[in-house]
């Protein structure tokens, strides 16, 4: 009963967050896209299916941080070179992430929880990491304000286990709290080694 009652409050606060955020940051998300079109082309989104709560598969959006530019082949250009510095600072600051207020407005998830990855990761995942998927994914979570990019995989999963057997209201609105310094600091957005983070599973 106590679970259900704290799910129901999760819940609500997520819509009324969400909700207020769309309304409020309307015109930041208008002007992001025009210049996202202008510099990146069409489409302004970002777009991609991953797994949320129960595993279940949802349609996830961004504002899209990297040109589309392809070879002579068709194919995509590396990440490296597809970059933009417009798109470096969208990360930078997470504002890529603001259309996933739709996804929380809309069930598919929530304000704060673990954040949703990529399909094929399922496969990987051991009984203890699959356990994250009990709640539905969050724009931002634990992993997120205890090193983000700098930490490895089986510590992000540990954290997000974590949060799912302790989220309170009041831990989101610390987690918020630490996300916003960690987003104003600029801190953990790259892997600690420079580099790109390697998928899980590899």
């Amino acid at each position: 009963m106590k679970r259900k009652t704290s799910l129901m409050i999760k819940r609500t606060f997520d819509v009324l967050v969400s909700f207020t955020g769309l309304v409020f940051l309307a015109p930041v998300l208008l002007l992001i896209a025009v210049i996202n079109l202008k510099i990146h082309g069409r489409p302004i989104l970002f777009s991609q299916v991953r797994p949320g709560r129960d595993a279940e598969l949802f349609r996830i959006y961004k504002f899209r941080s990297m040109t589309s530019q392809r070879d002579s082949k068709g194919d995509l250009l590396e990440d490296s070179m597809r970059r933009t510095k417009f798109g470096d600072l969208l990360r930078a600051t997470s504002l890529d992430e603001l259309p996933e207020l739709w996804n929380v407005l809309k069930g598919d998830m929530s304000i704060v929880g673990p954040r949703p990855l990529l399909p094929e990761y399922l496969q990987h995942y051991s009984k203890h990491q699959m356990r994250r998927h009990e709640l539905r994914p969050g724009i931002t979570g634990l992993a997120q304000t205890q090193g983000r990019n700098e930490l490895d995989w089986e510590t992000k999963f540990d954290l997000d286990v974590k949060y799912v057997d302790e989220h309170t209201l009041f831990l989101d609105l610390q987690i918020l709290f630490k996300t916003l310094v960690a987003v104003f600091k600029r801190e953990g957005i790259d892997p600690i080694d420079g580099g790109s983070m390697p998928k899980f599973g590899e």
